[in-house]
């Protein structure tokens, strides 16, 4: 008996016991982008070149010989520098000369705009302006059901949905 005791036991059913758990998450998520505005204002620039002319600033008693003018940083007004004028006078009377001069004043610092039923009202500035309008919501609607089917119904310009579901099953 004691040569069969072995094989008994393997012939007889064994008992496991194993906990099993399963955890469905569902997630919906719709989005409507809000009204928003980009601007960038254009700079102030100056610049001068030639030959065969002789440059200067100020007049009477306050000329500097040889000097350009350009932009005066410390005077502001609005974000945008005064310009200091530069003099220019034909070094060799009778001979060629050249010469190019350009001035751009920049964009004056804007206010606060604030966009009124998704559009807002600009200034026309020199550099770039970019305007997104608001979403609206249309029909925009999101159906997510337990058994883990979304059905997204797309609303107006600028509006997203997301639905998901997750499962998770672990055995113990």
């Amino acid at each position: 008996m004691k040569k069969l005791l072995p094989f008994i036991l393997f012939l007889s059913p064994s008992s496991a016991f194993a906990e099993i758990t399963a955890k469905y998450v569902t997630s919906a998520q719709i989005s409507i982008d809000s009204p928003y505005v980009i601007t960038n204002a254009a700079p102030s620039s100056y610049s001068i070149s030639g030959n065969n002319i002789t440059t200067s600033t100020g007049s009477g008693d306050s000329e500097v010989a040889n000097a350009i003018g350009g932009l005066n940083l410390g005077s502001l007004t609005d974000g945008v520098p005064a310009l200091i004028n530069t003099n220019k006078t034909v070094t060799t009377a009778g001979s060629a000369f050249s010469l190019s001069e350009s001035y751009q004043a920049g964009d004056a610092t804007q206010s606060a705009i604030t966009p009124s039923s998704g559009i807002a009202t600009l200034p026309i500035l020199g550099g770039q302006t970019t305007v997104i309008s608001g979403g609206t919501a249309g029909n925009l609607a999101l159906t997510s059901l337990s058994s883990g089917i979304h059905t997204c119904t797309a609303g107006g310009s600028g509006t997203s949905c997301i639905g998901s579901t997750t499962v998770t099953i672990t055995i113990d």
